[in-house]
């Protein structure tokens, strides 16, 4: 699909379309509060194909707009996560200045303060609510280092099981990444994998619920 962009403006009164679309993205109880966080921080949202290295991003604009950029592939739950989080960059740099981290202790409470009204039965399935409410006690910077949580939002993306988590595979099997990069799994280094790249015989280390295709030799 192409490029979605939605301009929110306070003086701009056409919103109606933008929230329609938005149904497609979000838990159907979340849509409203989303639409409303959207608008009241001038948000330019720019909904794109898949992107592997991210989920989404925020960058302030040149003229000092909001734009924030999130894959349209994500499910629904994940969506959700992902745009809280980066209107809590957008509101935790407005409300503390652009020289905090972006991730520390102000950006982890705005985003606390932001996903608490959505952690609630009539948005998420009863399977995630235990997970996400454990995540949001200290939020990482992305959901993808929060293992237990990732592996249980990805059961509800598209079935793709030609894919594999690298926690599943045998220690001294291959695997290849999206790149076609290949590696060899090593041994588990407390919540990481060491894994060796067969080109280069480098170390990396790739998180248990790292995505990648296992080769069969």
């Amino acid at each position: 699909m192409g490029h979605l962009y939605f301009l929110f403006k306070k003086s701009n009164p056409y919103f109606y379309p933008v929230s329609e679309t938005l149904q497609k993205y979000l838990p159907e109880r979340a849509v409203e509060s989303c639409f409303e966080l959207i608008k009241a921080h001038g948000v330019h949202l720019k909904i794109v194909n898949h992107r592997v290295t991210r989920h989404g991003d925020y960058r302030q604009m040149p003229q000092g707009g909001h734009q924030i950029t999130i894959n349209a592939s994500l499910n629904k739950y994940r969506f959700l996560i992902t745009l809280v989080h980066e209107i809590a960059h957008l509101v935790a740099f407005e409300r503390f200045g652009r020289r905090i981290k972006p991730h520390g202790v102000e950006w982890k409470r705005t985003f606390q303060q932001l996903m608490l009204p959505f952690i609630r039965p009539e948005v998420f399935p009863s399977q995630l609510l235990p997970l996400i409410a454990q995540h949001f006690k200290n939020p990482k910077a992305s959901s993808g280092t929060d293992t237990r949580l990732s592996v249980a939002l990805q059961k509800f993306d598209p079935v793709d099981r030609t894919k594999s988590y690298v926690f599943e595979l045998p220690m001294g099997s291959t695997f290849r990444l999206y790149n076609g990069r290949l590696f060899k799994k090593g041994k588990k280094r407390v919540k990481r994998y060491e894994c060796i790249e067969l080109a280069t015989g480098k170390l990396y280390l790739f998180q248990p619920n790292a995505e990648v295709d296992f080769v069969r030799e």
